[in-house]
């Protein structure tokens, strides 16, 4: 054996055998094999195969199971090509041949190791030796194992045991050694495994090394590890490509470890066949996705990183089979939400496809305006011109009712003759409450003063328990209310309207053909079930019942004059409130009472007057809001009315134990109120009875205010009215009634007019459109988030998204502007109700996109680092929908005021030219 490893351990080149071997087995022209395998298909090791040079040739498969094993191991050359160089009186040298052997290093005397020889790329050289000849303690290297050869490769190699070729180590000679005087000896280095082959599978534990050994003591260098080279045969690229080796061993061509002083052996090699385009390495892997290699090579810096200019946003780089061969790397979208090639959302495709965001928004801006004139002409067309002309002062001679809101005229009155009604009408009696779930309406048990005489005391007081009965909520009306509150409150006021409607109608119907009528003292009324109805203001939310006369009475003082009825009280109907603001409903039979000491005209006029200033009172802020009216009443309507012997008040009357009151006039002649004592001078004598009528301020409250001499109060009329006379100083005194949606009322009130109809209208058209089309392009691009992020911001209110543009063109489109008015503040109400899902999706945007930044900027991989989600406008949208809905509120309130209030001298500051017009 030491003869045919000597015939290798001096020459450079590779035998001819193992390139191309023989057909003939036994045909070995320069190279005697210690062990050959030859012409074995399937070879299968359990044990030990052993030998200085072994060749399995001419096989198809070779596998080593676990406990077999193949080795050269300390076979190889005991001098060599790489032999590591001694001293007289140092250590050994490590021997060379994949890696340069270790020096030694021994009492100050430094010897090299061997030097590296042979081909990388086609190792077929034995290990040398390392070591001190000259004391007999040299080292030998690893041998050589050869699988196949490059015109007859394996088909398969599977290893699950192991494959030596490693250099010996000093150890098992350290015992001869004189290591007083001589140094140790260095390590053999390893020798060469070449492997032509197709497949290669290493199971866990199994092993490939081709080591140096260890250098012994004292000083002795390592040495180099051999040599470990896979040449591939047939390596199949693009779609065809199948993985060639599955490698969970392991494989080692490491240096062997220096003792003491002496230096470890380098490293040997481990290569494999070059490797075409799109693979790398010694296996020839694909190269890791986001490179491209397009040149032949094994080396992993040929693996080039795509052009990140190339990559869309929202994309990632793809995994290709074969590995990628072109710059142009494949890449795919994130998600299926985005579309290639750029990987646009539907929102950007649409964007970018008419020409970017610049074009795109200015295409969208002028086709909003465009649509909104057209909007615009078809509404002037479709409803008349009538409602758009402005608030210009009406000419004398024209038979147009200013008296607001929108006197009904004879065919809308319930009542069939307003001279016979006023001639026989004796009192008319308040409901209390507002007509709500919390708050219905109901009648005072005890008859008022001026009805006692003609009704029966108990009869009335189960009459009144009766209404009271009938006007009462169910509880789940109520509580389908509060719910639709929390979700579409439009349609929870649509729903409490419907209610009251219903309720109204059937005490309508129960006074007027249900109730025999019976607490009434006139047989005829009885009879004929006359004497008693009921009536409400336009908004439902103030009811009361008229008392007339039978005509068997046979009382020539009923009914009273006008005169003698004050003071008169008059409760506003509304809330005070956005939807309902207060106003003085005069109907018919009170415009005829009204008569017997005003002319029509001028209550018409201060009808108007009085209602173009409650539109602005607000329910929260009666403080501030009450005092313009004060201050008209006094300048304007008592300047009119003074000069036919009436005055008007502002009041509060009938309030209840939840402090619920109604507001309203007091009408009473100027006689009496010149007799009007102030507080100041009679103090003394107010009982504790009146300042008791006052719920509104507490005992305690109501006290200071007595001092004042600016408080006049009616001590004969008080206990008549139910309440008290509200001016500059007893206004403190009113409890502001606040509830859970007094915020909204910032964004929704009702305001003065300011006229241009016309283009109020135009814009609100375009805010329209704009909102529309912003409410569209923002569910698109929450969609292009995800399926949630979409049916969160559309459904988080449902239908509130949805709702402002059919309300809105509801509104534009309807006839008369009563009706106008009543349907622009449900699309006011949808447009405000809808700033919930646009906030929602700020937010939702917000915590979402920052999730998606900060997980960007943790991860640490190619893709990421290239590769981010974040989108620094995604607010640009939503942000716009927000503002283009305040812009809207405004609009609304300025447009329902105009349709409102056309005379715009109603708010004229001199009294004589409000009276003029």
């Amino acid at each position: 054996m030491e003869l045919i490893t000597n015939l290798l351990c001096e020459s450079p080149t590779c035998p001819e055998e193992l390139i191309h071997p023989s057909e003939d087995c036994n045909v070995n022209a320069t190279l005697s094999f210690t062990v050959q395998i030859c012409r074995v298909e399937d070879i299968v090791v359990d044990g030990l195969v052993k030998g200085s040079v072994i060749h399995f040739h001419l096989a198809r498969t070779v596998t080593i199971n676990p406990g077999g094993l193949v080795t050269s191991s300390e076979l190889g050359c005991r001098r060599g090509m790489g032999k590591g160089l001694i001293s007289s009186n140092g250590a050994g040298g490590g021997g060379g041949h994949g890696g340069k052997g270790g020096p030694g290093f021994f009492n100050g005397h430094l010897t090299e190791g061997g030097e590296e020889y042979g081909n990388a790329d086609l190792p077929c050289e034995l290990g040398s030796g390392g070591g001190n000849s000259t004391s007999g303690g040299t080292t030998t290297g690893g041998g050589l194992i050869v699988m196949g050869s490059m015109e007859h490769p394996l088909s398969r190699l599977e290893i699950f045991g192991s494959m030596r070729a490693d250099g010996e180590s000093s150890k098992s000679i350290m015992e001869s050694q004189n290591v007083d005087v001589m140094g140790g000896s260095g390590g053999g280095s390893g020798g060469s495994l070449l492997f032509f082959l197709q497949t290669l599978t290493l199971g866990n534990n199994s092993l490939l090394s081709s080591s140096g050994g260890h250098g012994g003591q004292p000083g002795g260098g390592g040495g180099g590890g051999g040599r470990v080279h896979f040449d591939w045969f047939n390596i199949a690229t693009g779609d065809e490509y199948v993985p060639m080796a599955a490698v969970n061993g392991t494989i080692l061509t490491r240096g062997g470890t220096g003792i003491d002083d002496g230096h470890d052996g380098k490293d040997g090699t481990l290569t494999g066949k070059e490797c075409p385009k799109g693979l790398f390495g010694v296996f020839c892997e694909e190269c890791p996705i986001g490179t491209y290699k397009d040149v032949n090579g094994s080396s992993e810096a040929l693996c080039i990183p795509c052009p990140p200019e190339e990559l869309p946003h929202r994309a990632a780089y793809t995994f290709v089979r074969g590995g990628v061969t072109k710059p142009s790397c494949p890449y795919e979208c994130i998600s299926d939400k985005y579309h290639m090639p750029h990987c646009y959302t539907p929102l950007e495709d649409l964007i970018y496809a008419l020409g970017g965001p610049w074009l795109f928004g200015l295409l969208l801006s002028g086709l909003l305006v465009l649509l909104a004139l057209v909007l615009s002409v078809a509404r002037m067309k479709f409803v008349g011109t009538d409602e758009f002309s402005g608030p210009t002062p009406t000419p004398h001679e024209s038979q147009i009712d200013h008296s607001f809101p929108f006197l009904e005229s004879l065919n809308e009155v319930l009542e069939t003759n307003r001279t016979e009604e006023s001639q026989s009408h004796v009192h008319r009696l308040y409901f209390m409450g507002s007509n709500t779930f919390n708050q219905p309406w109901h009648l005072p048990h005890s008859p008022p003063d001026e009805i006692t005489e003609l009704v029966y005391a108990d009869a009335f007081i189960k009459f009144v328990d009766e209404i009271n009965s009938l006007a009462a909520y169910q509880w789940w009306e109520g509580s389908v209310y509060s719910i639709l509150s929390l979700f579409a409150y439009p349609f929870a006021w649509s729903w409490q309207q419907w209610c009251r409607k219903k309720k109204f109608q059937q005490l309508r119907e129960f006074v007027r053909s249900e109730y025999d009528h019976a607490c009434l003292r006139s047989c005829r009324s009885r009879a004929l079930y006359e004497g008693l109805k009921v009536a409400a203001t336009p908004d439902l939310m103030v009811a009361y019942v008229d008392f007339f006369l039978g005509g068997d009475e046979k009382r020539p003082d009923l009914p009273p004059r006008l005169q003698q009825r004050f003071p008169m009280c008059i409760i506003f109907g509304g809330a005070g409130s956005y939807m309902a603001p207060y106003t003085l409903h005069s109907d018919n039979l009170l415009t005829s009472l009204m008569g017997q000491v005003v002319p029509a005209t001028i209550w018409y006029r201060l009808v108007a007057g009085l209602n173009a200033q409650l539109r602005t009172v607000r329910q929260g802020r009666l403080h501030s809001t009450l005092m313009p009216v004060i201050t008209w009443l006094g300048t304007h309507a008592n300047y009119g009315l003074s000069l036919q012997g009436v005055q008007v008040d502002l009041a509060w009357f009938q309030p209840t134990a939840s402090g619920y009151y109604q507001l309203g006039l007091v009408v009473n002649s100027v006689d009496e109120v010149a007799h009007t004592t102030p507080v100041s001078e009679f103090s003394n004598t107010i009982s504790i009875e009146q300042l008791r009528t006052n719920d509104v301020c507490s005992y305690r409250q109501y006290v200071p205010c007595l001092g004042n001499s600016q408080y006049t109060h009616l001590s004969s009329t008080d206990r008549r009215i139910n309440g008290a006379i509200i001016n500059s100083f007893t206004l403190r005194c009113l409890k502001n009634q606040k509830d859970v949606l007094f915020p909204l009322s910032f964004v929704l009130r009702n305001t003065r007019p300011v006229g241009h109809q016309d283009l109020v209208g135009l814009i609100i058209s375009i805010l329209l459109l704009g909102d529309f089309s912003l409410m569209l392009l923002t569910l698109l691009q929450f969609y292009s988030i995800s399926l949630g992020a979409f049916l969160v911001v559309l459904l988080i209110l449902p239908l509130a998204l949805l709702s402002p543009l059919p309300a809105g063109i509801n509104a534009l489109f309807s006839h008369g502007p009563r009706r106008s008015a009543g349907l622009a503040r449900v699309y006011a109400l949808w447009n405000v109700t809808s700033v919930v899902n646009v906030v929602v999706a700020l937010i939702y945007g917000s915590v979402h996109y920052k999730i998606q930044s900060t997980s960007d900027e943790g991860a640490q991989n190619f893709h990421a680092l290239n590769f981010s989600t974040e989108e620094s406008g995604w607010w640009l949208f939503p942000t716009t929908l927000l503002l283009c809905k305040c812009v809207q509120a405004p609009m609304v309130d300025w447009h329902i005021a105009n349709l409102e209030i056309q005379d715009r001298t109603l708010y004229s500051k001199d009294p004589a030219k409000f009276w003029e017009s």
